[in-house]
């Protein structure tokens, strides 16, 4: 965005700050420019002229925007004459594969606002990717006996768009769409962008054959072309709403409250002899909230207690503790900690809303969340990532404690429910470390196999399935498509059907192991929100593995259609 402050002040210098307005020239404006910032100066937006700069809306609108950009078709194709070794017209492949990559240019802008399902980061490509992508398209195609196809791919994917990309799987994705407009077929004339045979290059000629070509697409864009199925308009229109609905949330002023720091409060003193009167000491959202929190306070569970743990549960194998008892130690002091942090909160905001003690700022936080029915912003410093309102939150906390606390009872389960951890990476090392102990085996050589099973709950598991190696593990969802238990592939997503649950997975840990090009691998993330918080591995914090699954179509389809396991839904 850009502001534009008419007549504010100029000094010499090149300072602005302390110029008397008189002596300004009243031409002079001051331009600034700044990317979207929730901390920019309040009064320098509401004195200056407010100016955005941003992508057109739907393909069309974008490729008419980088069609407009060209400046004359002839001088476009200037020193690209004469054919390839092969026979291929240089021109002919120029305007052609040009072309494709406008279209590849406004898809992954348009792809964004499909959210994670599209990308896990909204990147902000700009005309000038696009620019720089043509004009090394051109210096190929103008000096290579042959059309250097995997140069270019790798030129444009990995540093042209792929310098913005931080994501390993945002890069896979965008190196399969960028695979649809620069590959030998799409000089074919019959090549099709997208399966329902509306999106192609037209045959080279003039501009205004281009230009007349997207001025006849469809205005609204269906998933097709982006290689998504149907649902993701509907998660594409549900976020939108999400996103208008916080919004005006956000703007609205909370409701006056009456407390106990005013006269009101004062007036009912009296009336709070007999120590029954906390209740009548606040009115309105006051009461609201004060009653949830001791509802909420009331229903946490106790502390995991090593003193209750069964005696399989902290075993030694050898010299060392189980590896995956040391997992269990470190996860109940996670919840603990949570626990804790939520008691304490709850305590000192019901003394602040009786008027007992300060309301600070993060109490203050606090309230707010709860009177919205959303996760205070201090309980989810201290727990794991989750996207849930506060009900199901407090419920989801409820029984990941009961998981832990009957392994901490009854020992290792037949099942690991994989969403009950804080940190399931580390359950997953972990398990590694357990193998590699076990058949004295270098731990950085081991990788998962994985097996997908006909259980299709973890409560459909026997003792006799219980495998002698790896573990069992349930509770993952898939989003973007879903398994097919009678076909045993990934398939897709049934209309209307955002997520459907998985069946029990096998983690098997194999040594040197190699995933199967054929399968398709799928990322397992926390939260459905996919992103996070880069690591040092270069992998999001909210990633937790990658799961090979058999397909019985090309795993590029179930990339674009952005198909991931999660830990948990939203709600």
């Amino acid at each position: 965005g850009a502001a534009g402050g008419g007549g504010s002040g100029a000094g010499g210098g090149g300072g602005v700050a302390g110029v008397i307005p008189s002596s300004v020239h009243p031409d002079f404006r001051l331009w600034l420019t700044s990317m979207p910032a929730p901390y920019f100066p309040v009064p320098v937006l509401q004195n200056g002229v407010k100016l955005t700069n941003e992508p057109p809306k739907g393909v069309r609108a974008n490729l008419t925007r980088s069609l407009a950009n060209v400046d004359t078709w002839t001088s476009w194709a200037d020193g690209i004459d004469g054919k390839f070794d092969n026979g291929v017209d240089r021109k002919t492949a120029w305007h052609k594969l040009g072309f494709g990559l406008m279209f590849f240019h406004a898809v992954i802008q348009e792809r964004r606002k499909f959210g994670p399902l599209g990308f896990n980061i909204r990147y902000e490509f700009n005309d000038s990717d696009l620019e720089t992508s043509l004009q090394v398209l051109k210096r190929f195609l103008g000096e290579q006996p042959v059309v250097p196809w995997e140069a270019m791919r790798y030129v444009t994917g990995q540093i042209n768009y792929g310098g913005r990309v931080t994501d390993d799987w945002d890069r896979r994705c965008l190196m399969s769409i960028l695979g649809q407009y620069v590959t030998p077929t799409v000089l074919d004339d019959s090549y099709r962008f997208s399966a329902s045979g509306e999106y192609f290059a037209p045959p080279s000629g003039k501009l205004e054959t281009f230009q007349a070509y997207v001025a006849g697409l469809p205005q609204n864009d269906g998933p097709g072309i982006f290689g998504m199925h149907n649902n993701a308009n509907i998660t594409f229109q549900a976020n939108e709403t999400d996103a208008i609905l916080k919004t005006c949330l956000s703007i609205q002023p909370r409701a006056a409250a009456a407390t106990s720091s005013g006269d009101e409060a004062g007036g009912k003193d009296d009336e709070d002899d007999d120590g029954d009167g906390d209740a009548a000491l606040v009115s309105g959202p006051d009461a609201e909230v004060s009653a949830l929190a001791s509802e909420v306070a009331s229903a946490l569970p106790a502390l995991l207690d090593r003193e209750e743990a069964g005696e399989s549960t902290f075993v030694y194998r050898g010299e060392h503790m189980d590896s995956l008892a040391t997992v269990l130690s470190q996860e109940m002091v996670r919840f603990n900690k949570l626990l804790a942090v939520m008691e304490r909160s709850l305590m000192e905001l019901q003394k602040a809303i009786r008027g007992e003690a300060l309301m600070s700022d993060e109490l203050d936080r606090m309230y707010g969340a709860l009177l919205n029915n959303q996760v205070p912003g201090n309980w989810e410093a201290a727990a794991y990532p989750s996207l849930k309102p506060l009900a199901s939150w407090t419920k989801d906390l409820a029984t990941r404690i009961e998981f832990m606390r009957s392994w901490v009872v009854g020992g290792q389960p037949a099942v690991f429910w994989l969403s009950g951890f804080f940190f399931p990476q580390g359950f997953m090392t972990g398990t590694l470390q357990n193998h590699a102990r076990k058949y004295s085996l270098p731990i950085d050589t081991l990788g998962f196999g994985f097996t997908i099973t006909d259980k299709p709950q973890a409560s459909d598991v026997v003792e006799a399935d219980v495998p002698e190696d790896g573990v069992l593990v349930s509770g993952l969802f898939m989003d973007g498509a879903q398994w097919d238990a009678t076909r045993r592939s990934v398939a897709e997503s049934k209309p209307g059907e955002m997520f459907s649950s998985v069946p029990v997975i096998h983690f098997r840990p194999e040594q040197d192991y190699k995933p199967n090009p054929a399968e398709y691998s799928a990322p397992v993330y926390k939260t459905s929100v996919r992103a996070g918080t880069l690591s040092t591995t270069g992998m999001s914090t909210n990633f937790v593995i990658a799961v090979d699954m058999p397909t019985d179509a090309d795993p590029a389809k179930w990339v674009l259609m952005g198909c991931a396991l999660l830990c948990q839904l939203n709600d």
